[in-house]
């Protein structure tokens, strides 16, 4: 029953039957067996818990964001230590064709795009504890207009001959060029979103000074983006990142 106790820091921002709900399927949730289902839920809750109590739970709309970040002050922040703010997407395949942000999503598990729904979660990471605690989430649903343009890239880039190689450098007559400030892509936006989003719940009681994403965020456009949320980026290049060590002659 330690669950209930750690749950009291959550009622002051839900109902009361919502929070008492909560808590008893939370305690049903740990430990039930087997695959999770309502039903099966209903039925290690015990009184109090009926499949139609289930039911409203998951049809209540709750500020998911702010309980997370009120569990994480009350029972896991520590002034001592230094977090990271963190964000990677995960990939969950499903068949069919009537679920809701359905698409072709590339897994890494299986080293193609598989149809599935894709959520990017950000977190804070604790680097002392070396542990991610996710604060917020959100279901990657892209337009019409970013799969026309995804799969055109992807047949220009299939039809393109090999290119031509040339010499490392930089090409004899080429000058310095103004680099201007290039508009976020549509993934940027989502990501940029969900950052201000988190820094905006957290600056009250922790600053956060660098961003941590992955190797497919390792371009200018992210970086530009981790810049507009006044973060620096933390990321791996890519494989085909030219790179040179610093002139260090006369």
């Amino acid at each position: 029953m330690d669950i209930v106790a750690l749950f009291q820091c959550l009622q002051p921002s839900l109902p009361s039957r919502t929070w008492r709900q909560l808590s008893r399927i939370a305690v049903a949730l740990l430990v039930m067996t087997g695959r999770v289902t309502m039903l099966g839920l209903s039925r290690w809750t015990g009184k109090g818990g009926s499949y139609r109590t289930v039911q409203r739970l998951f049809s209540t709309v709750m500020p998911w964001a702010i309980l997370f970040w009120v569990c994480f002050r009350h029972h896991v922040y520590c002034p001592d230590e230094v977090y990271l703010a963190a964000g990677d997407e995960v990939i969950v395949t499903k068949a069919g064709t009537c679920t809701h942000g359905l698409d072709r999503c590339f897994a890494s598990l299986y080293g193609k795009p598989v149809p599935g729904l894709a959520f990017f979660t950000v977190s804070l990471v604790s680097v002392q504890k070396r542990r991610a605690f996710p604060m917020r989430g959100a279901q990657v649903v892209r337009s019409d207009a970013e799969q026309a343009a995804s799969k055109a890239k992807a047949a220009a880039k299939k039809a393109k001959a090999l290119p031509v190689k040339r010499r490392p450098g930089r090409p004899k007559g080429r000058t310095n060029t103004t680099k201007a400030t290039r508009a976020l892509t549509p993934e940027r936006v989502r990501l940029q979103a969900l950052v201000e989003a988190l820094l905006r719940l957290i600056t009250t009681g922790l600053s956060v000074t660098y961003l941590v994403l992955d190797g497919h965020c390792g371009n200018h456009n992210a970086l530009h983006m981790a810049r507009q949320c006044n973060l620096h980026l933390l990321s791996k290049l890519r494989g085909d990142a030219a790179l040179y060590f610093p002139y260090t002659g006369p």
